[in-house]
């Protein structure tokens, strides 16, 4: 076997070793990286680059230039500083926008997502025996288009033409789903079909993870089927809750395509019923002051409170599972 010498050098059959394993060593680095280097230089593109624009427009705001007394001329970008900032801070109809998508997440949310476990639970306790049919069925609303998915809502939703409210008024239930004070459960109503089935598949993977022997252990010691499930596969699965929960708080907040459609033929809603449809019609030049400027400057306000009340939630449900 190789010896080091007296004066404690090793031989040279030692050092090519170690040459030789850094020489591989900087092969799997370099091969890392070029796995890794698409999604980097994507993730730079498509999020990086648009935040940093975002961000850079959102301190400044389109006046005019030129024209002199008979018009013309055009706009240009100055800088404003925070005067954006401030015009969405102190905007009572962005904050009534907050407001209602607060409101909004309060109850779709624990309704969606104690739906998606539901259906989760059943599909891994074998109870349902076409598995892969009923999964499909309740993923596939969410394959389709959220716009397509909310003008199909909208059909049912109208007086005129809908079958489900001619069904109801024929058995006496006269149902106006596009009242202001119904028009927050019908949009929930649209998203929860849409999304109950994505996040029951994020529950399922969950299920599906836990170690089989838990189980096994679990009915040794006398647990029923409903105990199992009480008290291994859902205290089990509270990561996959927590994921979901984050996604459906950062989802609600740019609600977009439910209240857009709506809109259409409720022009009561206005132009800024929630805070995503005041940035796109504030970029549109539908609400004054208009541009990319304070629509940018919306949106980023939108992003703050959106990773605040996930953090808040992430850490509430931090403590609670200590």
């Amino acid at each position: 076997m190789p010896q080091e010498d007296p004066g404690g050098e090793a031989k040279p059959g030692k050092r090519a070793a170690n040459r030789g394993s850094k020489a591989v060593s900087r092969r799997q680095a370099r091969a890392g990286w070029a796995f890794v280097a698409p999604f980097t230089l994507a993730f730079i593109l498509v999020f990086l680059i648009p935040i940093g624009v975002a961000i850079k427009q959102s301190f400044t705001r389109k006046v005019p230039v030129g024209g002199g007394a008979f018009g013309g001329g055009g706009t240009v970008d100055s800088f404003v500083g925070f005067e954006n900032y401030a015009y969405v801070i102190t905007n009572d109809s962005f904050w009534s926008g907050i407001g209602r998508v607060v409101l909004y997440a309060l109850f779709q949310i624990p309704v969606m997502i104690i739906m998606a476990l539901v259906l989760a639970l059943l599909i891994d306790s074998l109870v349902i025996k076409r598995v892969a049919i009923f999964r499909l069925g309740n993923f596939l609303p969410y394959a389709i288009p959220g716009i397509v998915a909310a003008m199909v809502w909208l059909y049912l939703y109208t007086p005129e033409i809908s079958p489900l409210v001619k069904g109801l008024a024929d058995i006496g239930i006269n149902a106006d789903f596009m009242s202001p004070s119904m028009m927050l459960l019908s949009m929930a109503n649209m998203t929860t079909w849409t999304y109950t089935g994505y996040n029951m598949l994020i529950f399922l993977a969950a299920l599906q993870a836990i170690p089989k022997d838990l189980y096994e252990a679990a009915r040794l010691d006398g647990a029923t089927g409903w105990q199992v499930t009480w008290y291994v596969k859902i205290p089990m699965v509270s990561s996959a809750a927590l994921l979901a929960v984050l996604l459906s708080i950062i989802g609600t907040i740019q609600l977009f395509n439910e209240p857009t459609v709506m809109q259409t033929v409720n022009s009561w809603m206005g132009m800024d019923y929630t805070p995503m449809t005041m940035a796109y019609n504030t970029m549109m030049g539908s609400i004054t002051p208009s541009g990319d400027g304070p629509a940018s400057a919306i949106s980023i306000v939108m992003a703050l409170i959106a990773g605040s009340l996930a953090a808040v939630y992430a850490l509430a449900q931090r403590k609670v599972s200590r």
